[in-house]
């Protein structure tokens, strides 16, 4: 099962390893449930990671740099999928934005790796794009609470959803290097922790109100869904933190805030930008 979730799920982690340790080794390593200091220290570092390191280079600049803050925070939530294209956008593109302006100090960022997955009746979990989606969404689990520094998890999820618009998912591995991390997120997926984490994530989602219609589905302070306004979450978080406590970071978007007007925000045409839960 292991060589199942490692292998065919997320898909040829041999290609992470030296290439004199054949395929028949790494099943017989995860068949005996090998250590993960046994298996990581295997991993290359390959052309495609000094390009990972490149590409996300200016984002962990922007990650040294923020200090927290003790101030009030507003609750900035992501329901997502890892798999899902229009999260892996939102995530690079968009959600990078609170980090690059300083805005993270204000914010209690939450995210959700469940999405669009059920739970059949026999307990186990069918994920919309697949058995490759389940695994991954379990490792972003993993990462999440084996990293609770925001700027450590985000970093890491940064680097693979970066993979996933590059159509280079394969890579994923060398998204922990990239990150600076442990190999205590891999650990948690190997051992089984990351389905139960999921499956408090299943739980969050689905106590949604009102339920979600696709992903990303944006949430400010648990209770205003963004829907489809969901790219224009920094207008809508700036704006809760109401007149006299807006911090600098929205101070230095007055062009975005004066903009901001609940009934004439143009809304996206998102029929082509999201994952519909029904799909």
């Amino acid at each position: 099962a292991t060589v199942n979730v490692i292998t065919s799920k997320l898909g040829s982690l041999e290609d992470a390893l030296y290439n004199e340790y054949s395929k028949e080794s790494l099943k017989q390593l995860l068949k005996n449930k090998a250590s993960v200091k046994t298996i990581l220290p295997l991993l290359r570092v390959s052309s495609m990671a000094i390009y990972l390191r490149l590409c996300i280079t200016s984002f962990t600049i922007f990650l040294c740099l923020i200090s927290p803050s003790s101030s009030q925070k507003v609750t900035l939530s992501l329901y997502y999928e890892a798999l899902c294209p229009y999260c892996a956008e939102f995530i690079v593109n968009h959600l990078t934005k609170i980090f690059e302006s300083g805005l993270i100090s204000a914010i209690d960022l939450q995210l959700v790796p469940w999405g669009n997955a059920v739970i059949r009746p026999d307990g186990s979990i069918l994920c919309q794009h697949g058995e490759a989606e389940c695994a991954l969404n379990a490792i972003h689990a993993c990462a999440i609470s084996a990293y609770p520094d925001v700027m450590k998890h985000f970093g890491y999820i940064y680097c693979t959803e970066r993979l996933v618009l590059e159509n280079k998912l394969e890579k994923w591995a060398d998204c922990f290097e990239m990150a600076g991390l442990s190999r205590a997120a891999l650990d948690c997926y190997i051992n089984g922790y990351g389905n139960q984490l999921e499956l408090r994530y299943a739980e969050e989602t689905s106590e949604l109100y009102p339920a979600h219609k696709f992903v990303p589905w944006v949430v400010v302070n648990n209770i205003q869904p963004l829907e489809e306004k969901y790219q224009n979450f920094v207008m809508y978080v700036c704006k809760a933190f109401g007149s006299n406590q807006v911090p600098e970071a929205c101070n230095h978007s007055v062009e975005t805030l004066s903009r901001f007007n609940d009934t004439s925000v143009e809304k996206l045409s998102y029929s082509h930008q999201v994952c519909y839960s029904n799909q």
